[in-house]
Parts: structure tokens; C-alpha cells; sequence
């Protein structure tokens, strides 16, 4: 019975975990945008804990780069600007494609039967059009077909490229949601790819590509946006 007692406290999680969590949670649903000034003390207070596992969470966050600290600004949440965005999508296309390509040899009938799921309700959400949901969708499906890349390094290049991503999570198919049916569809025809056993090179350029193509509608609307404004 001791020991079950103490159990609990012993997996509870540290005031950094806590406070990392605390942050996270508000960049990832829009709460603290962009830009957003991130007042150690105010944490603090706000969690009832010391400034120092804040500053952990923090650095932690800046790690992952979802957070920038500035000597004279503080910490602040990341600013993605446009050519920000641009060379995490072109890095995350390259290192995504890969990690994608070596993963195919290993992906089993599960793995594309729950990818095809996820699919199916990105399909069925387009109708009913929320941004945010949709890019969570997004990621789900493609973690099925990463994840078990046997490359730790360009496991953790990927990670790293969605962690960034994080911050203008709901950008790209909330400027373009046409976009999202284009996605839907190159989301079958990968799968049907590395169904049929396609040559890895074959599979490793297709998500490349798709990777590419959301940029380009995004910029595509960028352009636009400039000309008519």
C-alpha cells in the first residue's frame, strides 16, 4: 500500500514540465500569437512557482524554436515572418520527403489503413472548414508516414521543421483553403504509391512536392495579397 501511495508523486510532473506545458498550449491554440512578450515574472506568478523553471520551460521552447530571446527584448514568441516560413517548408520538404521515403519499406497495412482514416476526415472536415483542426489532421496523417523512419537524425530534422511550423499553424490553409482539397488528393496518391512498392525515389519526390506545392499557394496568395492591397 506504501508504495502505491507514493507512486503518484513520484511520475507527478516537474514545475518546468508544468510550466513548458503551461506555454506550449497557448502557441499552439493562437492564445499567445506571434510576437507575444513572454514576462518571466508573470508566469510565474500566474503558476504559483519560482521564475526559475519557467526560464527552463523557456529555453526549453527556444530549443524548438517556438520561442526568441533578444537581450534587451526578452523572450517573445517566435516571429515567422515570410521568408521564415519559406525556408522551414523548402527544409521540411527535403528532410519530410526522406524521412517518408525511408519509411515506406517499414510501413505495414495498419499503418496506410490509418492514414487513409485521417484522410478520410480531412475529406469529410472540408465542407465544414476549420484551419486549425485541418493542420492537425495535416500532421496526424503524415506522422503515420514518417515516424518510422530508421534515421534518427532526419527524424529529428522533421520534428524540428513541424515544431517551427507550430507558430503559423493555421496560416497556409487559412489563406488558401483551396489548397486543402489539393492536399487531400496528393495525400491518396502517396499513399497509393508506396502501396504499390513505387521506386523510393519516386515517393521521396511526391512528398517533397506536396510539401512544396502549400508553399506555393501560399505565396501565390502573398503576391496577390501585395497587388491588391
Amino acid at each position: 500500500m506504501a508504495d502505491a501511495a507514493v507512486r503518484p508523486a513520484a511520475t507527478a510532473p516537474s514545475k518546468s514540465q508544468l510550466a513548458y506545458e503551461f506555454l506550449r498550449a497557448r502557441i499552439d491554440d493562437g492564445r499567445y500569437v506571434s510576437g507575444f512578450r513572454l514576462v518571466l515574472g508573470q508566469i510565474a506568478g500566474e503558476l504559483d512557482i519560482s521564475v526559475v523553471p519557467v526560464r527552463e520551460a523557456i529555453r526549453r521552447l527556444e530549443a524548438e524554436g517556438l520561442v526568441t530571446f533578444e537581450k534587451n527584448v526578452g523572450a517573445q514568441v517566435a516571429l515567422l515572418q515570410d521568408t521564415e516560413y519559406a525556408y522551414t517548408m523548402q527544409t521540411l520538404a527535403l528532410v519530410e520527403g526522406a524521412a517518408t521515403q525511408l519509411s515506406a519499406p517499414l510501413l505495414t497495412a495498419d499503418h496506410i489503413e490509418r492514414a487513409r482514416a485521417v484522410n478520410a476526415e480531412m475529406i469529410a472536415s472540408l465542407d465544414h472548414f476549420v484551419p486549425h483542426r485541418f493542420t492537425q489532421l495535416n500532421q496526424s496523417f503524415h506522422s503515420v508516414l514518417f515516424e518510422e523512419c530508421p534515421n534518427p537524425h532526419i527524424l529529428d530534422l522533421v520534428h524540428r521543421g513541424w515544431n517551427r511550423l507550430t507558430v503559423l499553424r493555421d496560416s497556409t490553409f487559412g489563406f488558401v483553403p483551396g489548397r486543402a482539397r489539393e492536399s487531400v488528393d496528393e495525400h491518396e496518391q502517396i499513399l497509393t504509391l508506396i502501396e504499390s512498392g513505387a521506386d523510393p525515389l519516386e515517393i521521396e519526390l511526391a512528398a517533397r512536392r506536396h510539401r512544396l506545392a502549400t508553399l506555393d499557394a501560399f505565396q501565390a496568395y502573398q503576391s496577390e495579397h501585395k497587388h491588391t492591397h
